[in-house]
């Protein structure tokens, strides 16, 4: 009984619910998701020892990613599904098998919260974060094809310039697991952008977990898009690259399949 208390209560009243629709309306068909949009952690869970500083970095969320979705959502008229709980609290782009869905180390920071959580306390995590947003982002779709809505999968996420001591000169990554198709037509889209398919990150690293989760599944074309963060950390870049993204984006979704 009190292992059920913990897992039903772990947000506390008023705080928000882990996945926030936007546009649901929206005539589009892409539907874009945004699984690192926040920095924000559930009260029960506090700072998880770590400095409000630590909390600005891209350990907490993907910096830029929400500013750009939500821009895209306006110019494309799309639906966008964002997820409101920093990736410190759950990774909602992992499974529950996945050792970085709640890292006690985060690449060279260590996350005291994080660290020898029992199996009350994940379950209790995967139940009030995990659940929660999957489960509404599965309603979504499953309203769109109650109606015959043709729907094209795109997440929405940024990484940094340096990692682990390297510099990256990448500076969009179009990420794909078995299925290729939109990845190859949109990375014929940005001339003069250092634009590069499965990087810096690729489906063995686990990241593609909403998109094969949810549009895999179902059939549907889909890709995920990686905007290097210092491109997007102010209001102009996210406004510069929700620009260039929509363009081809829109062709997509004008086109039907892509080949």
């Amino acid at each position: 009984m009190k292992s059920r208390s913990i897992m039903t209560d772990f947000l506390e009243p008023g705080e928000e619910h882990p996945a926030l629709i936007l546009n649901e309306a929206g005539k589009s068909p892409i539907l874009l998701v945004c699984e690192h949009a926040s920095n924000r952690l559930p009260k029960r869970l506090g700072t998880l020892g770590l400095k409000p500083e630590d909390l600005q970095r891209h350990i907490a969320y993907d910096i830029g990613a929400e500013g750009v979705s939500r821009l895209l959502s306006r110019l494309l008229d799309a639906p966008l599904v964002l997820q409101r709980y920093s990736r410190l609290a759950y990774d909602c782009n992992r499974s529950p098998e996945h050792p970085g869905a709640m890292p006690g180390l985060s690449e060279i920071h260590e996350i005291p919260g994080n660290k020898n959580l029992s199996a009350e306390q994940r379950l209790a995590r995967i139940n009030s974060i995990y659940r929660p947003f999957h489960d509404e982002l599965a309603r979504v779709l499953d309203r769109r094809a109650a109606h015959d809505k043709r729907t094209i999968f795109v997440t929405i996420h940024s990484f940094t310039k340096v990692y682990m001591g390297k510099t990256r000169d990448v500076e969009l990554g179009l990420l794909f697991d078995n299925d290729a198709r939109l990845a190859n037509a949109l990375s014929k889209s940005f001339p003069g952008i250092v634009t590069r398919l499965n990087e810096p990150y690729s489906a063995k690293d686990g990241v593609m977990h909403t998109a094969n989760l949810h549009a895999a599944t179902r059939g549907l074309l889909h890709v995920m898009v990686e905007v290097r963060n210092d491109l997007i950390e102010n209001e102009r870049g996210q406004q510069e690259w929700a620009q260039r993204l929509s363009v081809p984006l829109n062709q997509a979704a004008t086109k039907g399949e892509t080949s």
